[in-house]
């Protein structure tokens, strides 16, 4: 005898989807860094990156179940089979281990920070020199380019701690930060809220194009990823994407 639920599946279309639907619905174990600011936050499974990604797979019936690892163990932990699915490749081909690649979910923006009233004109490597540079880690690595005269000239430095690059760039402690622009807009907003911190006009300099494909999840399951994929459109289309990023990034 035919279940119930298959006979209902028959009547029409759209119950046939809503039954499929339902039927795929599963819990994606996904691995994530262990602390981006405003993007991850571990102690309360909360961020931008966290929140669209879990609300696009929400659209179908997905639960997100977030792992925390060091960002660089990111793409191993998705190699190794320990979880469904990663945040980001960090450049590694996944699809040689079965990763299905979905749409980025956001897309981290680098760019050069310093004061309104320093007038910078940033446009080439050689308006930077004799600037003094604060980044996060690993940066030289990956825009050498860009930075590998100013740690020559000892003008460069790297930390961790993006709030203290923020209250740095202020008190004229550097000429430049190179931050991600929603994370340095994040500090700002945290430093306002919590101390007597009052931030400067700052300008920031765009100084590479962005590939958006340097920050596709990647999925085990084509099925999963196909469901985000619909998921992340229905958020663009319904302003809930903005509204998520809002939430992090106005006063």
């Amino acid at each position: 005898m035919r279940s119930l639920t298959h006979w209902m599946c028959t009547l029409s279309l759209p119950l046939l989807l809503a039954c499929s639907a339902n039927g795929l619905a599963a819990t994606v174990v996904m691995a994530f860094g262990e602390k981006i600011p405003p993007f991850c936050f571990p102690e309360s499974d909360s961020g931008i990156e966290l929140e669209v990604i879990g609300e696009a797979l929400a659209f179908r019936g997905h639960t997100l179940e977030p792992r925390y690892f060091p960002l660089a163990r990111v793409p191993l932990a998705f190699r190794k089979g320990e979880v469904d699915a990663a945040m980001t490749d960090l450049g590694q081909d996944l699809a040689a281990v079965g990763g299905h690649y979905g749409n980025p979910a956001v897309i981290y923006y680098n760019v050069f920070v310093s004061l309104k009233g320093r007038r910078f004109d940033i446009q080439k490597p050689e308006d930077i020199k004799g600037l003094s540079i604060v980044a996060f880690q690993g940066a030289a690595q990956r825009y050498p380019e860009w930075l590998a005269a100013s740690q020559k000239d000892g003008l460069y430095f790297e930390q961790n701690n993006q709030e203290l690059q923020v209250l740095g760039l202020n008190k004229g402690r550097y000429d430049l930060v190179l931050s991600d622009r929603s994370i340095y807009r994040y500090f700002e907003l945290l430093l306002e809220r919590t101390t007597l911190f009052k931030a400067k006009s700052i300008a920031m300099h765009q100084f590479v194009e962005e590939d958006p494909q340097n920050y596709r999840p990647v999925f085990r399951d084509p099925q999963i990823r196909d469901d985000f994929n619909a998921g992340l459109a229905q958020l663009k289309a319904s302003g809930r994407y903005q509204a998520i990023y809002d939430h992090y990034l106005k006063q």
